[in-house]
């Protein structure tokens, strides 16, 4: 059984990249069982804000950055199959 793997999209309103970061994160998402997603927004959250402001899109898994600003599909899919070993 894959061990739970959870993916967080840090965004805020408007970004065009965080409307493609989102697409690729849902198809790739979707090859899995094992995979929750969550999304933040900077425009929400002050200490997000601060901390990301000029990095958005931010893609975490478990917590940790996986990449910033672009997502390339197959670099997130290994990841996850990492992760979720």
């Amino acid at each position: 059984m894959p061990t739970p793997a959870t993916v967080t999209l840090v965004t805020r309103e408007g970004c065009h990249l965080c409307d493609a970061a989102r697409e690729i994160i849902t198809a790739v998402v979707a090859e899995t069982d094992a995979v929750t997603v969550v999304e933040l927004s900077i425009d929400d959250d002050p200490q997000l804000a601060a901390r990301y402001a000029e990095e958005i899109p931010v893609v975490l898994i478990n917590d940790r950055v996986h990449n910033i600003w672009r997502v390339n599909a197959d670099r997130l899919r290994d990841a996850l199959q990492e992760a979720t070993k």
